[in-house]
């Protein structure tokens, strides 16, 4: 299974069209955006809150969406599809991915995830980190990357993650298979 993540867009549509570029090109299964989707700073020319509704909606049959700690309850009915809130776990290719926005559980706040692959945003700095039992990555933010970091995105394919910057600059990758 082929998986496009995406965190903290905050209301920015500069980056949405290479997004959907790049999810038809890698022939992804599903987007997976892990929050901040609409509130943020409307003094940007590149802020349109329509856009980004107009941009997700378009995925509502490929998308695994979670809350984010600046997402409010008003805007989730604007979208056709559900905003999972809290921490999500799913199954891909016999892993165990768990998601949330990251203001609840991060690297340096694993509260009860005793193993397993942990997937946030929140922090707008992409890495990959590996704990003692648990693989934190973070695709950063796709629209307002903090530090010296561009905007940014990760890609899954059979094993591999791979973070890379808006001009397709590989930031940081792990491979599973590689690791066992």
């Amino acid at each position: 299974m082929r998986l496009l993540f995406i965190s903290d867009i905050h209301g920015i549509s500069k980056n949405l069209d290479y997004i959907k570029k790049r999810f038809h090109d890698l022939k992804c299964d599903k987007l997976i955006v892990l929050g901040d989707l609409l509130s943020g700073p409307n003094y940007l020319e590149s802020y349109n809150p329509k856009i980004v509704i107009n941009f997700l909606n378009e995925f509502r049959n490929k998308i695994i969406c979670l809350k984010g700690n600046c997402d409010y309850k008003i805007d989730a009915s604007q979208f056709d599809f559900e905003i999972n809130t809290g921490l999500v776990n799913i199954q891909i290719d016999n892993y165990i991915f768990y998601l949330n926005h990251g203001h609840l559980y991060n690297y340096d706040n694993l509260k009860d995830i005793k193993s397993g692959i942990l997937i946030y945003g929140h922090e707008h700095k992409p890495y990959i980190r590996k704990g003692e039992n648990v693989l934190c990555l973070n695709p950063g933010s796709i629209s307002l990357p903090r530090g010296l970091f561009l905007e940014s995105y990760l890609y899954y394919d059979n094993g591999k993650f791979t973070i890379y910057d808006i001009n397709n600059q590989i930031i940081d990758e792990y491979n599973l298979k590689a690791k066992n």
